[in-house]
């Protein structure tokens, strides 16, 4: 039987390859991934990065401004 949509886990894992490979669009630094929240963290650039279906976006005016 096929897995569908619903049978995946609410909280997907990004693949480590590909975290490895993105970097901040804004510092060029590297990231963090937070799974619980689905986002990439830039500490340097004080953004969350949005992951949506597994996707990351990584235009800055889609992501979130970390509280200090």
């Amino acid at each position: 039987m096929a897995e569908t949509e619903t049978d995946q886990p609410a909280e997907r894992q990004l693949d480590r390859k590909l975290l490895e490979l993105l970097v901040c669009p804004v510092t060029k630094t590297t990231l963090e991934y937070d799974a619980a929240n689905q986002e990439l963290i830039s500490r340097a650039a004080k953004l969350a990065y949005p992951i949506r279906n597994g996707i990351p976006i990584m235009l800055a005016e889609e992501a979130r401004p970390l509280q200090d």
